[in-house]
């Protein structure tokens, strides 16, 4: 067989499917040639045969056998053509990348397959319409190159806005971690004062109390050994009498004797020893009387820690008010929206989705979706009440549980009961009658506080909150019952010297 014209192109020898040289060539009944592979794949993914060339169509798949002819010529062209020619467009243009030999200037590309294509070779590309690239855009170059640009240069301005704002989250991140650092060690070393002072206490009540029992045991001690020597000195003196009066019985000198006997010592007076007795000391009420002791002083300290809690908390007062179009529409509201009381009488006001229907409430207009906040709410005269705080989405519309699985975190008081509303409810002692509760909310680590204002004393604490909305303070007067409960809840500024 004659040599291949090396003067063809190896275009006129490439696959119009896969645009390369034609590896085991088939023809079609219509006198095309593709690959066998090519052909056979692009078959698989039709539903009708058809030429990707010029879409005949084939009622059955076609028998197809290898062109050995144009085989021969297609393997001659792999092994003569083997490197591209340098590509034939200027710098700024983009060649083809379909061109085997001198790289033509590409008029499209495709923005899937990240290919460009010159004017020859996209004209039988377009059959990606109808095979495995059915959906891919295809624009002209200079269009999508202006589209890329401007979206170039938007990013390019945003990206160091971008880095700026992650370096200063960074910096916020880090001084955070530095102030927890500080908060930590503050904390260590207060709270290690305060267990080295109590460790003192407890050291000093134990020695009082050896002290104590020593020296009862020593008392009795010495009155055992006084009475012991008191003993052996009367035993000593019967002893000498005893003798001098065994001597005086040998005596048989009449006169000698009445003479001795005159002389004889009267007996010393001697003590009553049948009502004479030792007992053990008694320790009944040393120990109990060294713990009260040891109690009163935990006590002073544990209230030098719960005011130097309670200002802890206070610090972070925040300024609410009441919001008028939460509220029930028997609550009457102060001008300045800091206090509320149940008026008696159902008001006509228009239809408000935020309006509590059902329950007597009021929420604030301040929310808080993060950190910390505090508030005070005076509760004196009043006997039944109950606030605390409710996220966004509670039913303001019908009766609800008001427990923390329904979105409250509310105390409640109905003389003489105090409780945290949960299910079950948490029963809470009563020392004396509330008169201003504090309530204060750490956002981030899901805890709600509540605190006795006026005896500075930890009320209670829900812990393990899960909080994924804003929350807002709630305050509930209940009905004023006739006047026995008509006294108003007041939002009250924080005094830090109560």
């Amino acid at each position: 067989m004659a040599s291949a014209n090396t003067s063809w192109s190896e275009e006129s020898f490439s696959c119009s499917i896969c645009l390369d040289v034609f590896s085991s060539p088939v023809t079609t009944t219509c006198g095309h040639n593709f690959c066998r592979t090519c052909i056979t794949k692009f078959w698989d993914e039709q539903v009708q045969y058809k030429c990707p060339i010029c879409n005949e169509i084939f009622h059955t798949r076609p028998d197809l056998r290898v062109n050995t002819f144009l085989s021969e010529l297609a393997a001659q062209i792999r092994t003569t053509v083997r490197v591209k020619e340098q590509p034939c467009v200027e710098p700024a243009e983009v060649p083809c990348d379909v061109c085997t030999g001198t790289q033509l200037k590409a008029v499209k590309s495709c923005l899937v397959c990240f290919t460009s294509y010159c004017l020859t070779h996209l004209e039988p590309h377009q059959f990606c319409t109808e095979g495995d690239h059915r959906s891919h855009p295809v624009v002209p170059l200079k269009e999508e190159y202006e589209v890329k640009t401007a979206q170039l240069g938007k990013i390019e301005a945003e990206v160091p806005q971008k880095i700026q704002e992650r370096k200063q989250k960074i910096k916020e991140i880090k001084d955070t971690v530095e102030l927890s650092n500080k908060d930590a060690d503050r904390e260590i070393a207060q709270g290690g004062q305060v267990f080295t002072a109590l460790i003192g206490c407890v050291e000093k009540g134990r020695e009082e109390f050896n002290q104590t029992v020593q020296e009862k045991l020593k008392s009795t001690v010495k009155r055992a050994e006084d009475l012991i020597k008191e003993l052996e000195q009367e035993i000593e003196d019967q002893t000498n009498r005893s003798s001098e009066v065994k001597r005086l019985s040998h005596t048989e000198d009449h006169l000698h004797f009445l003479q001795t006997f005159r002389s004889l010592k009267d007996p010393p007076p001697t003590r009553d020893w049948t009502t004479v007795e030792v007992r053990p000391p008694s320790y009944v009420g040393t120990l109990r009387r060294s713990l009260d002791q040891l109690e009163e002083t935990l006590n002073m300290e544990m209230k030098k820690l719960r005011d130097a809690e309670l200002k802890w908390v206070q610090q972070y007062e925040v300024d609410v008010t009441l919001d008028p179009d939460t509220a029930h529409p028997q609550l009457i509201l102060s001008k300045d929206g800091k206090q509320v009381h149940d008026g008696g009488v159902r008001k006509i006001l228009p239809d408000n989705p935020k309006r509590f229907k059902y329950s007597i409430s009021v929420l604030t207009r301040q929310s808080f979706s993060s950190g910390r906040f505090y508030f005070e709410v005076q509760v004196k005269g009043k006997t039944a009440w109950w606030l605390g705080v409710a996220r966004e989405s509670i039913d303001r519309k019908g009766p609800t549980d008001t427990t923390p699985e329904n979105g409250y975190w509310a105390l409640w008081y109905n003389n003489p009961y105090l409780v945290f509303n949960d299910n079950p409810y948490v029963r809470l002692p009563l020392r004396a009658e509330l008169q201003k509760v504090g309530v204060f909310v750490d956002y981030d680590e899901g805890l709600v506080s509540f605190y006795d204002v006026e005896a500075r004393v930890h009320i209670y604490s829900a812990t393990g909150c899960t909080f994924n909305e804003p929350l807002y303070p709630i305050l509930v007067p209940w009905f004023h019952e006739e006047g026995r409960n008509s006294a108003p809840l007041i939002i009250s500024p924080v005094n830090q010297t109560d």
